[in-house]
């Protein structure tokens, strides 16, 4: 029965290629969505492993830098890596902003680092061109995802920076790929307000009789200078020391300095578990939806097939073929076409994935599980169409 489903494939060959491809395609769409889900978990491991910290500061109440804003004065590292088991501590602040060039603009997660550091937490990781950032200001090191080349000028807010190196793997949880900037400078573009902005404030402030007081001179001044400078960054990037237990450490900077720390595991949770929760529901949604949709197309081309040959199943039951042989025919079909489907549908998602804008993970787990659920979903699909060959009456074999 294997020859039997094999000519009766070759006699209509072109409905049933063209439909295991057309399968294919929607195959390979739902495979990519698992792959961008995969990517979305992938950037927001890679985000906590490139930091290079162990624990994560905060504010009070906050879930962290990434999901939620926080603010700490940048004198607080000093007291934090006083505490014992603290191997280094390093400001850092994270705004995600559109980065103009001179032709386009492109949107990045602007990384202010802090100075001196090179191997400290916070800084660019997988250097793949150019040097690290040596200089106070307006230098840049950014992902390649960005598009950028060495020695290219950009704009952030009002200033320009040049390109002195670039990275790979970079990215925000969202994607975005990384630039980052020496901290003053970051600081200034993320809580320094415009010039129209700054002018208004100061004449404000003159104005306000409280600076202004008989006897206390010089306070609307000391205001005034207070305002164009910024003393706040997002968080403070922890490193443990070996041999230290990090939740003693944690612990220790919550009682001590009444903050919001974060563990790498606590941090997971919160990148994956929260942020990428409600992204992963819909994802989830849209398989559901695909899933169905191969199975009502496997179902109809396998009615269709199975129809046009009511006659010769007529025939096989007239000559005694059981129905056991007769559903093998059909649902060896139904396979054979979820196999073509799936190889299709493989082969345009790996060609597929790298054009997208957002990372895409295929890995052959998914690959494995995918195979199967095609081969489930192309089984039960049969089921109607074996049902209604069952039923044929060998007499219409000699009828009209």
């Amino acid at each position: 029965m294997i020859s039997l489903a094999g000519r009766d494939i070759l006699h209509a060959w072109g409905k049933f290629v063209f439909t295991g491809f057309g399968l294919g395609l929607l195959i390979g769409v739902t495979l990519t969505m698992a792959g961008v889900y995969r990517g979305m978990v992938a950037d927001g491991r890679a985000l906590i492993d490139n930091s290079g910290a162990d624990l994560w500061v905060v504010q009070q109440g906050t879930l962290g830098p990434y999901a939620e804003p926080s603010s700490l004065y940048d004198d607080l590292w000093r007291d934090i890596a006083g505490i014992a088991g603290v191997a280094a501590a390093a400001n850092v602040t994270y705004l995600t902003m559109q980065v103009a060039r001179p032709d386009s603009d492109v949107r990045v997660m602007v990384v202010g680092i802090a100075p001196g550091m090179p191997a400290g937490p916070g800084w660019p990781r997988h250097l793949v061109a150019g040097r690290q950032i040596t200089r106070g200001h307006y230098e840049a090191v950014a992902d390649v995802k960005a598009g950028l080349r060495l020695g290219e000028r950009i704009r952030i807010r009002r200033k320009h920076y040049t390109v002195v190196g670039l990275t790979r793997r970079m990215v925000s949880s969202s994607g975005d790929p990384m630039v980052f900037i020496p901290l003053k400078d970051a600081q200034e573009a993320q809580f320094l307000k415009d010039n129209d902005s700054i002018h208004s404030q100061r004449r404000r402030t003159l104005e306000n009789p409280a600076f202004n007081r008989p006897g206390v001179p010089g306070v609307a001044e000391a205001v005034i200078a207070s305002q164009a400078t910024s003393n706040f960054v997002n968080a403070v990037l922890v490193r443990v020391k070996p041999g230290y237990d990090v939740a003693e450490v944690a612990e220790s900077i919550r009682r001590w300095q009444r903050l919001q720390v974060y563990d790498r595991a606590q941090m997971e949770e919160i990148l994956v578990g929260k942020l990428i929760a409600t992204s992963s529901k819909q994802i989830g949604m849209f398989l559901v939806i695909l899933a169905v949709v191969s199975a009502a197309i496997v179902a109809f081309i396998i009615y269709t097939l199975t129809m046009d040959k009511i006659r010769e199943i007529a025939v096989l039951k007239l000559i005694g073929t059981r129905n056991r042989t007769i559903a093998g025919m059909i649902l060896k079909q139904a396979l054979a076409l979820g196999a073509i489907g799936f190889m299709v549908g493989r082969i345009s998602a790996t060609f597929a994935a790298p054009h997208f804008p957002k990372y895409v993970l295929l890995i052959p787990q998914d690959a494995v599980a995918g195979f199967f659920i095609v081969m489930a979903i192309c089984t039960l699909a049969s089921l109607v169409a074996i049902r209604m060959a069952i039923k044929v009456d060998p007499a219409e074999a000699i009828g009209g």
